[in-house]
């Protein structure tokens, strides 16, 4: 049994009060008095910045513990129990969870800060940040959670708040539908995190429910059971992580705040899916088939979002495909087993994905909100510490050696190599020259060449500090954050893969230095191909293009949300409507109304004894003390 500590619990708990206080501020004193905005941020950032401090408590005290032992417990108190079940809300710390503490606290204290200048002047600048560190403290539930059932509460915590921001400009009606999106969406996901839990627990039984006692007795699931388990929680995973099928409402999660789009891309909510399976490592890695599954929807997402992509014009959803496309490379890690692989990946994507999208709401904040990359150009003399910082993020996206995304999808791509996996090396190959397509292509249009709008361009300028410092520090991440797992090939010692190693179960491949170079050339020969055709392109500026065949199709998103409305909306709306015009009024209409009527014909009925005589009532009083004295008198006899 691992170490007790109690301030695990304050880790998410810190984040969780601040948004109660800071919404009852809101509501309450915020209706009554003028409180600054100065005091709303520094009081937001407070929650974040304190977990983090934790969270690398939580470090510290891991490392000096053996690996064999390294994890942290504490049981807050026993949550329900149910027959045999017995769930405790408790909190485990080992490597996996504390890697995502660090990143998570970090990232999401750095958007918080950047949110004081971005939100600044905003009606609901209180609800706001509420909702962000509800946001956050779901997260860090979802990743301390000992159970799954735990986890399941962080993992619901997620989705309220995704379409609590998504929606928050509820003032346009688009908005609002964007944010229904991403939650019934998710629910569809989640439906099969539940049976993927039932299943479990039938599988397994009564013998512990927490995520140490599962992995003692997963050997006593049957491989049926085992398969079952993996698919529907992998289902659960394509809700969250957006992957095929379930993908379409994460770029229309572009209508919420930019912070937020930073927030659900780089350090919560979309990497939830990619952290379950890795989780579950200890149950998927015994399963070969559910592994291929996974690492096949992965990695088509990851093409089917990158030609997405390449033909957006709104530069949110260019970063929101990239997402897309990149959650595709984790899960393809995870899928082939690879584990250490996709979550180091998820670790160095926080950082310049973060990046990318705080980059992005700086040029959208000094163009007063414009987010068409064809209306803007030229930027890079106005906004040089937005550019540098962005064009960083931008290598490192690209896998660019030696920034730090190269590294980390460099090892999944190998691992697929080394595996065997040849089809999904190649297409992730491909998908990787893409990548450094349409990012250098974003980079290209909206700071090279001459302005597209002049009057925009002549009353740009930079960002304030509190949103350009984040930029800055987030920059040294992407550089840097490869080097904590550099492999042999290059003098490292891969110290991710190690400290992941106690909470892992997976087996490394041993391929030959010719095949790593192999991996290693191919990668970087489709980042410098990628990034020679889009210079080629737009480097020195171009017009919107207009866009014809594939192209068109392409921009369109191959029209996979009319198709989804075609087949399960618009049916789903029919059969509500008759629902609603038939069974309704003869089901739930009549039985009310006929109980009404029943009520007014006994009103009726005794409606001829209330004369409003006090002389007919004196009656009434006289025959009912009479009767009742007869009946006492028949009793006592």
């Amino acid at each position: 049994m691992g170490q007790s500590v109690n301030y695990l619990g304050l880790i998410p708990l810190f984040p969780l009060l601040g948004s109660v206080l800071i919404g009852l501020i809101h509501v309450f004193a915020g209706k009554k008095f003028r409180i600054s905005e100065k005091f709303y941020g520094i009081l937001a950032c407070v929650g974040p910045v304190l977990s983090f401090i934790l969270a690398l408590k939580t470090f510290v005290a891991l490392k000096a513990l053996a690996p064999e032992s390294r994890f942290l417990c504490h049981k807050a108190f026993t949550w329900f129990s149910v027959g045999e079940l017995h769930i405790d809300m408790g909190f485990l710390a080992d490597p996996l969870s504390c890697l995502m503490l660090l990143f998570v606290t970090f990232i999401g204290s750095l958007i918080h800060i950047y949110s004081i200048g971005y939100m600044g002047g905003d009606k609901n600048y209180g609800k706001f940040f509420s909702y962000m560190n509800l946001f956050l403290g779901a997260m860090l539930v979802l990743v301390l959670g000992d159970s799954p059932v735990v986890m399941f509460v962080g993992w619901e915590g997620v989705g309220l708040c995704s379409y609590l921001l998504i929606s928050f400009y509820s003032e346009d009606r688009s908005n609002v539908l964007a944010g229904n999106k991403a939650f019934i969406v998710n629910r569809i996901g989640d439906l099969g995190f539940v049976l993927g839990m039932a299943f479990l627990f039938w599988g397994i039984g009564a013998s512990g429910f927490d995520f140490l006692s599962l992995k003692a007795h997963s050997g006593n699931l049957t491989p049926a059971i085992a398969l079952t388990v993996c698919l529907l929680l992998f289902v659960g995973a394509t809700g969250k992580s957006a992957q095929i099928p379930l993908y379409v409402w994460l770029p229309d999660a572009m209508a919420g705040p930019t912070p937020v789009s930073a927030l659900i891309h780089a350090a919560t909510m979309v990497t939830a899916g990619v952290y379950m399976v890795a989780r579950f490592s200890f149950i998927y890695a015994n399963v070969e088939l559910a592994g291929n599954i996974i690492a096949w929807v992965g990695i088509l997402t990851a093409l089917l979002a990158a030609i997405f992509g390449m033909f957006q014009d709104d530069i949110k959803k260019v970063l929101a495909y990239s997402t897309v496309s990149q959650l595709g490379y984790m899960f393809a890690g995870v899928g082939v087993a690879a584990y250490s692989a996709g979550i180091f990946h998820v670790f160095t994507h926080a950082f310049f994905k973060a990046l990318l999208f705080l980059g992005a709401g700086s040029v959208i904040y000094a163009l007063h909100h414009q987010q068409n990359i064809w209306k803007m150009g030229g930027l890079k003399s106005k906004m040089p510490k937005t550019y540098f910082t962005m064009v960083i993020g931008a290598l490192a996206l690209s896998g660019c050696p030696p920034f730090s995304g190269f590294f980390s999808k460099d090892e999944i791509l190998y691992s697929a190599l080394a595996t065997g996996h040849y089809g999904i090396w190649m297409v992730g190959v491909l998908v990787a020259g893409m990548t450094a397509y349409y990012t250098f292509r974003m980079i290209f249009v909206v700071f090279h060449g001459t302005p597209r709008d002049q009057h925009a361009f002549d009353h740009a300028k930079e960002s304030p500090a509190v949103m350009t410092v984040p930029l800055i520090i987030l920059a040294v991440g992407a550089l840097f954050a490869g080097f904590l797992n550099l492999p042999a090939i290059f003098g490292g010692s891969q110290m991710v893969t190690h400290w992941l190693a106690p909470s892992l179960t997976e087996h490394h491949p041993h391929a030959s230095l010719f095949i790593e170079i192999i991996a290693i050339g191919a990668s970087v020969a489709a980042f410098v191909i990628g990034i020679k055709i889009a210079y080629t392109k737009f480097g020195q500026g171009a017009p919107a293009p207009e866009f014809k065949g594939f192209a068109e199709f392409a921009y369109h998103k191959f029209y996979v949300d009319e198709l989804y409305h075609a087949i399960i909306v618009q049916p789903y709306k029919a059969i509500g409507s008759i629902i609603w015009k038939t069974l309704e009024p003869n089901v739930t209409d009549s039985p009310v109304k006929a109980a009404s009527k029943l009520y007014m014909a006994i009103g009726t009925a005794f409606k001829v004894f209330q004369v409003g005589y006090v002389r007919i009532y004196a009656i009434y009083m006289i025959v009912g003390l009479s009767l009742m004295s007869l009946f006492l008198s028949q009793s006592l006899n």
